[in-house]
């Protein structure tokens, strides 16, 4: 699939983050960060076809700024994408050309409960709720299915911290069926577990 070296062809990747899969295709989905794009590789192929992004870094509903972590939701048949350096967390559906805005102001980092820094992951829960490490405020951030103002549900805003209630720098979130958050709490070097709020 990947040839070994840095680049920007179909077969390459620069520093890969994020990665995907539709289960019922097998579709894989790869978040190329220094690319500003996300890839689709199909079972068995060897080269990929770019999805969303691929227009150079930039905060457009047609571009992608340092895309880092990804969701694929079947219901919706889109992929969930934290936007690392626009500082948003965006909707691609598949297929289409743009992008549509799902938490974060664009290109506007921040700390309030509709903006995000630097977010670094995104899930859902099987009610379509979005989970976000919002990596520099320190923080996992909620949003109901189709509400941009989120609450902090683990983490203290802006304060990193290693005791049990805080993050430093989380990188990554799962939810688990009973609503359970797992987090990477990357400069803490753990990962923390948050009961079901």
């Amino acid at each position: 699939m990947f040839s070994g070296t840095a680049g920007s062809l179909n077969n390459q990747l620069n520093l890969p983050y994020g990665f995907a899969r539709d289960l019922s295709s097998g579709t894989r989905y790869i978040a190329d960060y220094s690319n500003h794009r996300i890839m689709s590789y199909l079972p068995g192929s060897t080269n990929g076809t770019v999805i969303a992004g691929g227009n150079g870094s930039g905060t457009s509903s047609t571009q992608l700024m340092n895309p880092i972590g990804l969701c694929f939701d079947s219901s919706s048949n889109s992929l969930l994408i934290a936007n690392y350096g626009a500082h948003n967390i965006v909707r691609w559906v598949l297929g289409a050309t743009s992008w549509t805005l799902v938490a974060g102001i664009t290109g506007s980092a921040g700390s309030t409960s509709t903006q995000l820094n630097s977010p670094m992951d995104v899930t859902l829960d099987s009610m379509g709720n979005i989970y976000v490490a919002d990596s520099s405020n320190h923080r996992i951030q909620f949003f109901l299915a189709g509400q941009s103002n989120g609450t902090t549900i683990a983490g203290i805003t802006a304060v990193g911290g290693s005791t049990s209630t805080q993050l430093n720098s989380p990188s990554s979130v799962i939810v688990d069926t009973q609503f359970n958050l797992y987090v990477s709490d990357f400069a803490n070097h753990r990962v923390q577990k948050f009961l079901f709020y």
